[in-house]
């Protein structure tokens, strides 16, 4: 279904126009917030920063592409159209072949996400560190407020 994101009252004027043109009967849907946000983003490779900093092997791209391949790969997986896509493509590579493929090639991950699967993915990012007694930086309250709404959702 195609959606957009509205963030300035311009926005809605430009959605509004751009229904006003379509034919009818037409069926439309919205929720509150947006599908994921910057401040997700920017947790994500705050997290893989520290990470890598903790341990001291490995950079920051190099755990940011384990967060990708373990943790983010299996949430998209749940959907069968990723399943097929990296089943052909990457399934039969070595774990370090995909790591390699995250990390400089870019493979898209976390921006295929919706909100609901970032929420699970960083909720298993800190959940997973925080347990092997990694130090990582708290969410902002506000982004942990829009989180809550989604991990309620699912409940």
């Amino acid at each position: 279904m195609p959606d957009r994101i509205l963030r300035t009252q311009h926005d809605i004027v430009s959605f509004a126009t751009f229904l006003e043109g379509l034919k009818l009967p037409l069926t439309v849907e919205w929720q509150a917030g947006k599908h994921r946000s910057q401040e997700q983003n920017r947790l994500q490779w705050l997290w893989s920063k520290e990470v890598a900093e903790q341990l001291g092997d490995r950079d920051q791209s190099d755990v940011q592409a384990e967060f990708k391949l373990e943790i983010g790969i299996p949430i998209l997986r749940e959907e069968p159209t990723f399943r097929e896509k990296y089943d052909r493509i990457l399934r039969n590579h070595t774990y370090e072949e995909k790591i390699i493929i995250m990390r400089d090639f870019d493979f898209p991950v976390t921006r295929l996400m919706k909100t609901p699967q970032m929420v699970r993915f960083l909720d298993t990012i800190q959940n997973r560190y925080l347990e092997r007694g990694f130090q990582l930086t708290d969410p902002d309250p506000d982004m942990a407020k829009h989180m809550d709404r989604y991990r309620d959702k699912a409940a």
